[in-house]
């Protein structure tokens, strides 16, 4: 697999303890099942087909349901580098509306990182345009 840039992507697995997860949970029978692979930039990526029954507003999806892939996105990107770690804190910009059945791609990267403490930023995007962004402090929890 490759982006559109030519890198190749390798799989990120997600930690034993998000088996659960409403996002990337393989024994989680309402999981969204995303799939995220990193770059050799350590950058991950996943894409996403949004639908209606994630909608706030008619044919918008929610703001919660956007907060929530950019976080599983930041999250996975620290997987990829064999780090366990919670959300602490996250700001997100909501740039333009996300159609409900709009084809997504999320990419998240590290932007500082000074165990036990990581700051990492992600973007959701749609048909070539940001959609949203965030940036997010984050605490390992395993070491």
């Amino acid at each position: 697999m490759q982006t559109q840039n030519g890198n190749n992507l390798k799989p990120v697995m997600a930690a034993s303890s998000h088996a659960g997860c409403l996002l990337c949970g393989s024994k989680n029978p309402l999981s969204m099942h995303l799939h995220f692979a990193a770059d050799d930039q350590q950058i991950v990526h996943a894409s996403f087909q949004a639908h209606d029954m994630l909608q706030g507003y008619q044919g918008i999806v929610h703001g919660g349901v956007i907060c929530a892939l950019l976080d599983a996105a930041m999250t996975h990107c620290l997987f990829s580098q064999a780090i366990e770690a919670v959300t602490g804190e996250m700001n997100v910009k909501f740039v333009l509306p996300v159609p409900c059945r709009a084809l997504l791609g999320l990419r998240a990267w590290v932007e500082k990182a000074c165990n036990p403490l990581y700051v990492l930023k992600a973007e959701l995007s749609g048909d070539g345009r940001l959609l949203a962004s965030a940036e997010a402090k984050f605490m390992r929890t395993v070491s």
